[in-house]
C-alpha cells in the first residue's frame, strides 16, 4: 500500500500545480512560467538527491538508463509547455482533468510497449475516466 499513499500524495501535489500555476500565469507568458518552474524543480530535486546522500548515483547510470530518462524529461517538458499554455487559456478545473486523462494513454501504451495486461476492472475504470473527461471538457 506504500505505492498508493505515494500516488495519492502525488495527485494532491499535482492538483496544487494547477492551482498555483493558474494564479501565477495571470500576467506571464506560459513558456516563461514553464521555464522558471523547470529551474525551480531542478534546483529542488538536485538538492533533495544530494541531501538524501544519493548524489553519486547520478554518475552511475547506464547509457540505456540515460536515454530513457532523457526521453522522459523531454516528454515531460513538452507536457508542461502544453499544460501551462492550456491553463493560460482555460479554467484549471477543465484543463487538469483532461491532463489527467494521460492515464488513458498510459493504459494503452503500457500494453503496447511494456506488455502489461489490462484487466476488466482496469478497462471499465479507463472507460469511466474517459467519459468523465468528456463530460468535464464539453
Amino acid at each position: 500500500m506504500d505505492w498508493f499513499i505515494l500516488a495519492v500524495l502525488d495527485a494532491f501535489f499535482a492538483a496544487l500545480v494547477a492551482i498555483f500555476a493558474k494564479v501565477g500565469l495571470q500576467g506571464v507568458d506560459s513558456n516563461v512560467a514553464t521555464a522558471l518552474r523547470a529551474i525551480v524543480m531542478t534546483v529542488f530535486l538536485v538538492g533533495f538527491v544530494v541531501a538524501m546522500g544519493k548524489g553519486p548515483q547520478l554518475t552511475q547510470l547506464t547509457s540505456k538508463d540515460m536515454i530513457f530518462i532523457v526521453l522522459s524529461g523531454v516528454a515531460g517538458a513538452i507536457s508542461w509547455l502544453l499544460y501551462f499554455a492550456a491553463l493560460k487559456m482555460a479554467d484549471a478545473s477543465k484543463v487538469a482533468p483532461v491532463d489527467r486523462a494521460s492515464l488513458l494513454f498510459v493504459l494503452v501504451l503500457s500494453v503496447l510497449l511494456l506488455g502489461e495486461q489490462i484487466t476488466l476492472k482496469t478497462a471499465i475504470a479507463g472507460t469511466l475516466i474517459f467519459i468523465g473527461v468528456l463530460l468535464l471538457a464539453l
